[in-house]
């Protein structure tokens, strides 16, 4: 039974664009959240790379070959600050896959955010608001690295300007 609830889960996770929430899943399934993620946990066991994303779970998909992915160190204080960069990002055609700060004790923490669209961005940062939850980057003073995808060296090297000029870069 529980064999088939996780095929059942990495098919719906296959077919389906946008992520899904926990909570959906268990009530596709008629079980609890907290089987829903034990049952992920299993499925990424054994290979399948599930990502829980703020919007939900997610497959990953491996970058295209038209696509490049590249990292950048960006610093910046405050939630508002926060909104404008993944706007800056978005508006170009880019992607974000993730922040990632460097933590004295942890090491590395990923936080995976998958945004691509403005909407994803307002869903983000209500989110964030509606749990009362801080940015990672306060963890490190405002300092942190994203990783983007982009359409080309040319678009991302776009961000990284504007990115410059407002600060959010050296």
């Amino acid at each position: 039974m529980s064999d088939d609830r996780r095929r059942l889960i990495v098919d719906k996770l296959k077919n389906n664009e946008a992520p899904i929430i926990g909570s959906e899943l268990a009530e596709m399934f008629d079980v609890t959240r907290q089987v829903i993620v034990q049952d992920i946990a299993i499925i990424r066991a054994s290979g399948i790379p599930v990502l829980a994303t703020s919007n939900g779970y997610i497959i990953q998909k491996y970058q295209s070959s038209n696509k490049l992915i590249r990292t950048f160190v960006s610093k910046h204080d405050g939630f508002d600050r926060m909104e404008e960069e993944l706007s800056i990002i978005v508006e170009y055609g880019g992607r974000i896959i993730d922040v990632i700060v460097e933590h004295a004790v942890y090491g590395e923490i990923v936080g995976t955010l998958h945004i691509e669209s403005q909407e994803d961005i307002t869903n983000f940062v209500q989110k964030v608001k509606l749990h009362d939850a801080k940015p990672l980057s306060v963890l490190t003073k405002g300092d942190h690295i994203h990783t983007i995808e982009v359409p080309s060296e040319k678009v991302f090297q776009l961000i990284m300007n504007e990115l410059r000029e407002k600060g959010f870069v050296e």
